[in-house]
């Protein structure tokens, strides 16, 4: 049975909780028992990177999928935040070994990450999780030496 943690930021929380429920119904209709997802908030799209990290770092999960949305204002903060975040996760996905899928929205507008968190096949939550749960797929079939 694989396992699986999702670190979500509270900012922007009516945005996120979409993001969140998107990946969480994913896992559902993959028949992912519950209590195999573990829920990880964070304050904004900055602590991610860390807390994947420290997530990976712990051996108890076979993905960990990053929620997040980020705005475009009208000040430099958005690129600083959306480059510090990506490059963060990467890092930690390097770092650890371990399968970390990009959930983070950098929109433009509050209506692009409406739009993109709504329920649905287009929700970038769900398609994160299942992201994460393609990635664990293929490494337990690398770890068992079986080739695709």
């Amino acid at each position: 049975m694989f396992r699986f943690a999702i670190v979500v930021s509270r900012f922007n929380e009516e945005i996120t909780e979409g993001l969140l429920r998107g990946a969480q119904d994913f896992f559902s209709e993959q028949s992912i028992p519950a209590d195999s997802v573990k829920v990880f908030r964070v304050p904004g799209a900055f602590e991610i990177p860390l807390t994947a990290k420290r997530l990976g770092e712990s051996g108890d999960y076979d993905a960990v999928v990053c929620l997040g949305c980020l705005i475009k204002g009208d000040t430099m903060h958005f690129e600083y935040i959306a480059d510090a975040t990506s490059h963060g996760i990467m890092r930690a996905a390097t770092s650890t070994g371990l399968p970390m899928a990009f959930g983070v929205l950098t929109t433009v507008t509050e209506e692009q990450a409406v739009e993109r968190s709504r329920p649905g096949a287009g929700n970038k939550g769900r398609e994160a999780a299942a992201a994460a749960f393609e990635m664990a797929t293929l490494f337990r079939q690398l770890d068992e030496g079986v080739g695709g």
